[in-house]
């Protein structure tokens, strides 16, 4: 009966951790975009590494590219958002979906090369309750995109995301400031959002902590 129970004892310590391993996912290093989607200029401007985003399966999700020496808006506060030190329409970097995707709208997005803009939700009342914040990352395909110093407007980047989704909608990725400042990480938040953390070198260079919700939609 004691060697019964010493089992019984082992094997429920053992069913935290098996728990805990089945919700974590895991960013590995990966080598320089050198996707033929992606002009010159534009593989110039990301960082020389990139992260493989995989889920709690050990499936790939997405490669993810981030740019060096992003600018900064030199803006401290901005209404409702939570990175000020980005000015809207400002390339952050760019993703690779392995597989069919879906924005935060819940709109397919296809498997390729897209590039990563800040722009803010549109601050006139018709968005309530979209998400807790402003700040998104449009989704354009890099073919549309091969310069990476380009600035857009509002409706511009909108017309040239619409491409991404094949809609008459932009692709929106929600960004959030992580709960941990543990990057680059990617985790889930209990919505059944995954969150790639990382930490965008600025051109000011402070470090600039943010989030982007790579896989998983707004509530309904």
């Amino acid at each position: 009966m004691r060697h019964r129970t010493l089992a019984l004892v082992g094997l429920i310590l053992l069913i935290p951790p098996l728990l805990f391993a089945a919700g974590a996912g895991k960013v590995e290093s990966t080598g320089p975009l050198t996707d033929p989607a992606a002009s010159d200029a534009l593989k110039k401007a990301l960082e020389p590494a990139g992260y493989r985003v995989l889920l709690d399966d050990g499936s790939e999700w997405c490669k993810i590219w981030l740019r060096a020496g992003v600018p900064a808006s030199g803006k401290s506060d901005v209404e409702g958002a939570l990175f000020p030190q980005l000015a809207e329409s400002t390339l952050i970097g760019v993703i690779f979906f392995t597989k069919p995707a879906t924005d935060y709208r819940g709109q397919e997005v296809q498997p390729g090369l897209y590039t990563l803009r800040y722009e803010l939700l549109p601050n006139d009342g018709n968005h309530l309750g979209v998400a807790d914040n402003r700040d998104f990352a449009l989704l354009v395909r890099a073919a549309d995109d091969p310069d990476p110093a380009a600035t857009f407007d509002f409706k511009q980047l909108v017309a040239l995301s619409r491409k991404a989704t094949a809609t008459n909608h932009p692709g929106p990725l929600n960004l959030v400031q992580p709960a941990s400042d543990t990057a680059p990480a990617v985790s889930n938040d209990g919505q059944e959002h995954w969150v790639f953390a990382s930490k965008l070198k600025m051109a000011t260079g402070e470090p600039l902590l943010i989030g982007i919700v790579v896989k998983g939609k707004a509530a309904q």
